[in-house]
């Protein structure tokens, strides 16, 4: 069947996404493997499939799939996408649960929600000191998908991420973010992504970055993250919620087999 597509990007995170809320394609992993493909398909860091929502208050259902077919829980880079994709601020109905968005000319915001800290949350294959595990002294949370954030130099994130995205400490993988603080508000951070490896931007390693950057004492709560594909706002609200803000474009529309 022919399957109708948009191909989008945040800050160079550059995704698939799929409308499936009228006519819903047969997505197995092999297909979304091959699509993900930049040499055999379409090539993305991530494929999104949009359905019609089933909680009340959510105006759009989303899931995000990783190159080698495994499924996300978040993607914030993602979520602004197809928040500029379906317009009039949706509520994005996610496996983190509901994500309310904002948009001011190009500029769209995500609320993505609180973190959570807790080891079984993130999760972790045991019980520890999440501020500094025993893996390269990372801190770590979950953004509805597990984080570890390594501060100090950024260019060990092409030789460590592997590593430790793959530790025994992440029984369900881990995205890896390095960053480098540069001010109270402002820092430099590369992400490896779980099932993706090192991407341009990464919305939900910028908001773990933020917020592990906050505990230690090294930034505010209000921060701008630099990445390799641009800089997105963060923000960690006093009730726990993290504003995200950035851009979202479009690269083309298309259809394949």
């Amino acid at each position: 069947m022919m399957i109708a597509f948009t191909k989008m990007h945040g800050l160079g995170n550059d995704f698939i996404v799929i409308d499936g809320r009228e006519n819903m394609p047969a997505l197995d992993e092999a297909t979304i493997r091959r699509l993900c493909d930049r040499r055999f398909g379409i090539g993305c860091d991530q494929l999104v499939l949009l359905s019609a929502p089933t909680l009340a208050g959510a105006d759009v259902g989303v899931r995000f799939f990783n190159p080698d077919g495994s499924e996300a829980g978040a993607c914030g880079n993602a979520s602004r996408c197809v928040a500029w994709l379906v317009g009039n601020a949706p509520t994005l109905q996610t496996p983190a649960g509901l994500l309310p968005t904002q948009q001011n000319g190009s500029l769209i915001t995500v609320n993505m929600g609180k973190p959570r800290f807790e080891s079984g949350d993130i999760p972790l294959s045991h019980a520890c000191d999440t501020l500094h595990l025993p893996l390269h002294d990372a801190a770590a949370c979950s953004m509805g998908n597990p984080h570890a954030t390594v501060f100090g130099d950024i260019t060990r994130a092409e030789t460590l991420g592997p590593a430790m995205e793959t530790d025994p400490l992440f029984p369900e993988r881990a995205n890896i973010g390095f960053a480098e603080i540069i001010s109270r508000s402002h820092m430099h951070l590369r992400v490896w992504e779980r099932g993706a490896g090192l991407t341009l931007a990464c919305g939900s390693g910028a908001c773990a970055a933020v917020v592990n950057a906050v505990r230690r004492g090294l930034t505010e709560r209000s921060c701008t993250v630099t990445m390799d594909g641009g800089d997105l706002h963060i923000t960690w609200l006093e009730n726990g919620d993290i504003l995200m803000a950035g851009p979202a474009m479009t690269v083309f529309y298309g259809t394949t087999v």
